[in-house]
C-alpha cells in the first residue's frame, strides 16, 4: 500500500513506516502528529484510487521526528570574466524529518 501526497508544495510517494525529509514545516514540534489531507493517489493491493484533484476522505497520519534539520551546503559562485567580478555565497536548506504512521482511505 502506498500513497502520493502533496507536502509543502512537493509530491512524495509514501508508505507505512517510511521516514522522509520534507521542506521545513511551520509550527512543528518533535513528537507531534500531523494529518496530511492532500492525498492525490492511493494504491491498495492493486486497487488504485486517483483523486480529482484529491481523494475524498483519504488522510495520511505522520509524526514529526525532528522539526529542523539543515541540509548540505550549496555553494553559489558567480563570476564575470575580465571584469574582476566574483561573488561566493553558501546556502543550507532547512528540512523536517517525518515518519509516516498510517494511510487511511
Amino acid at each position: 500500500m502506498y500513497a502520493i501526497v502533496d507536502i509543502a508544495g512537493q509530491q512524495f510517494k509514501v508508505s507505512k513506516d517510511q521516514e522522509l525529509f520534507v521542506h521545513k514545516l511551520k509550527e512543528a514540534t518533535p513528537g507531534a502528529q500531523i494529518q496530511l489531507d492532500k492525498v492525490l493517489l492511493i494504491e491498495d493491493a492493486g486497487n488504485v484510487k486517483i483523486g480529482t484533484p484529491v481523494v475524498e476522505g483519504a488522510k495520511v497520519i505522520a509524526t514529526i521526528l525532528e522539526p529542523l534539520i539543515k541540509g548540505d551546503k550549496v555553494i553559489v559562485f558567480k563570476k564575470k570574466r575580465r571584469k574582476g567580478y566574483k561573488r561566493k555565497k553558501g546556502h543550507r536548506q532547512q528540512f523536517s524529518k517525518i515518519l509516516i504512521n498510517d494511510i487511511l482511505h
